[in-house]
C-alpha cells in the first residue's frame, strides 16, 4: 500500500480540505488548538474545498485550507515544506487579510470574528524546543490577552521526533501522520481505532486517486525536487566562486605582503648609510616607521 506524502501541497489539501471528510480537519483543528468542552469544533464550512487543480493554473492556485465554525471564527491552515523566508510575515498577511475581508460595507466592526492561523512547516523557525508554539497578542504589563482576535500556532516538523510507540495524544498522531505517512505501507494499529485517522489514511492511499490527481501530485513533487536541485547548484556555484575569489585574493594579498616585506628589508639595509628622511623617500615608508626600524636595529 502506498500513501501520499501529506507534506505535498496537493495531498495535504486533498486530505484535510475535503468537504466529504470534514471530520479529518475538525479532529486536526481541535487537537492543535486544544479545543475541549464548549470550544470543541463540531462542524466547519470550507471556504475553498478541495478540487484537482490544473497544472497550467498552479501558480494562481491557492492550496491552503480556509474554514469557519458555527460561530463564524476563521481558520487558516498552511503547509510549508521549504523555507522560502518570511513565513511568519506571510502568516500575518494571511490572517489580517482574512480578518479584513469579513468587514461589511457598513463598517460594523462588532461583526468581525477571530482568526486562527495554523502553520505547519518542514523546517525550524523559532528557538523553542517544543514542536508546537502558540503566539498571542499580550498586554506587556498585565500579561493578559486583551486583543484576542488573532492567534497563531506553528508546528515545526523537524522538532517532532516521537516514534509510533511513543504517541500519546491525538495531536502526536496527526503530526506523526503528516511527517511519516509516505514511509508507511500499512495503517499502524495505533490509528485503527479512530475513524478520523482511518479516513485520513484512506484518502492518502494513492491507489484510490484518479490519473489527474496523480499527475498533479507527481508534478508538484518533481517541481519541488527541481527547485531544491537548483538551490543546491546555486549554493555550490556560489561556494566555488567564493573559493576561487578567496584564492585569488589570497595570492594578491601574498604578493602585496611579499613586496612590503622586500621594501622593509631594503630599508633595513640602508639604515647604516642613509638618514631616516632619505630612506623614507626611497622606500615610500613613513619617517616614523623608519625610526622604529632604526631603534629595533640598534637594540640588536
Amino acid at each position: 500500500m502506498k500513501f501520499a506524502d501529506p507534506k505535498n501541497d496537493l495531498a495535504f489539501k486533498k486530505i484535510f480540505g475535503s468537504s466529504k471528510h470534514k471530520n479529518i480537519l475538525i479532529s486536526f483543528l481541535n487537537s492543535v488548538l486544544d479545543f475541549k468542552n464548549e470550544k470543541t469544533i463540531v462542524d466547519v464550512e470550507l471556504a475553498n474545498p478541495y478540487q484537482v487543480p490544473k497544472i497550467p493554473d498552479l501558480k494562481e492556485t491557492i492550496l491552503d485550507i480556509q474554514a469557519s465554525n458555527k460561530n463564524g471564527e476563521k481558520f487558516i491552515v498552511e503547509m510549508q515544506r521549504k523555507d522560502l523566508g518570511n513565513f511568519t510575515k506571510r502568516s500575518l498577511y494571511y490572517t489580517s487579510k482574512a480578518y479584513v475581508e469579513q468587514l461589511p460595507k457598513g463598517n460594523d466592526y462588532t461583526s468581525l470574528k477571530k482568526v486562527y492561523f495554523i502553520g505547519i512547516v518542514n523546517f525550524e523557525i523559532f528557538s523553542n524546543k517544543s514542536f508546537i508554539s502558540r503566539h498571542l497578542i499580550i498586554n506587556k504589563e498585565t500579561a493578559q490577552q486583551d486583543l484576542d482576535d488573532f492567534e497563531f500556532t506553528f508546528l515545526e516538523l523537524p522538532k517532532f521526533s516521537k516514534e509510533l510507540s511513543e504517541l500519546e495524544t491525538i495531536l502526536d498522531k496527526w503530526i506523526f501522520f503528516i511527517k511519516n505517512a509516505q514511509d508507511l505501507t500499512l495503517v499502524p494499529h495505533e490509528y485503527r481505532t479512530t475513524e478520523d485517522f482511518i479516513d485520513a489514511f484512506e484518502v492518502a492511499k494513492q491507489t484510490s486517486w484518479n490519473k489527474e490527481e496523480l499527475k498533479v501530485y507527481e508534478y508538484m513533487a518533481l517541481k519541488e525536487f527541481d527547485e531544491i536541485n537548483a538551490l543546491r547548484t546555486a549554493e555550490e556555484k556560489g561556494m566555488k566562486k567564493g573559493i576561487e575569489k578567496g584564492i585569488e585574493k589570497g595570492i594578491e594579498k601574498g604578493i602585496e605582503k611579499g613586496i612590503e616585506k622586500g621594501i622593509i628589508e631594503i630599508a633595513k639595509n640602508l639604515l647604516d648609510i642613509l638618514d631616516n628622511e632619505t630612506i623614507a623617500l626611497k622606500t615610500n615608508l613613513s619617517v616614523e616607521y623608519i625610526q622604529s626600524l632604526r631603534e629595533s636595529y640598534l637594540k640588536k
